[in-house]
């Protein structure tokens, strides 16, 4: 099936979206890597709040390259999902509604989609130029001392992702891994 949403993420809309379903999303994404997880870790380790709600949100795994001229950003293409594994359970058991990346998730971040009714969503790795034409407005919004790994609020027009692991847990790699073994 094929899905125009919003973002932040509506819930309900979440429970229809199924693996294997084209996206496209319209609205407010947030950036996050590597290093800002960590710093987003290390703060919830000292007790203190993070610069950001991230209840219903979508942290989309990426780091911009320098925007040329006339554009808002530069190459915006995700990164290995996977790296922000240690870090993502809590953040969806805190409200974080969707995550865009590529690549597999551990089991236990397979769980706290299943257990917080979220999504994963991958975008196509290798064309960080062409997503870059979908996002329309990009700010840095916490951890500017992090440079590309600052985290940015990303307005998006018709951001085109797939969704991998839907909140049933159901996941698309799997699914083509099981078919192609028959």
């Amino acid at each position: 099936m094929d899905y125009r949403i919003a973002a932040p993420l509506d819930r309900e809309m979440i429970k229809t979206l199924r693996a294997g379903d084209y996206v496209w999303i319209s609205g407010t994404i947030y950036t996050a890597r590597d290093a800002a997880h960590k710093r987003m870790q290390e703060t919830l380790d000292d007790g203190q709040k993070l610069p950001l709600d991230w209840k219903d949100n979508i942290i989309y795994y990426m780091g911009p390259s320098p925007a040329r001229e006339g554009r808002v950003i530069g190459s915006a293409g995700p990164t290995t999902a996977s790296r922000m594994d240690l870090y993502a359970p809590k953040l969806l058991d805190m409200g974080l509604g969707g995550m865009i990346g590529k690549g597999k998730r551990s089991p236990e971040v397979l769980d706290a989609i299943v257990r917080n009714g979220a999504v994963y969503f991958a975008a196509v790795g290798g064309a960080g130029a062409l997503l870059s034409r979908q996002i329309k407005q990009a700010e840095v919004v916490a951890y500017e001392d992090l440079g590309t790994e600052a985290i940015r609020r990303l307005e998006v027009e018709d951001f085109p992702v797939i969704v991998v692991i839907d909140s049933q847990g159901n996941n698309l790699y799997e699914m083509i891994s099981q078919d192609n073994t028959v």
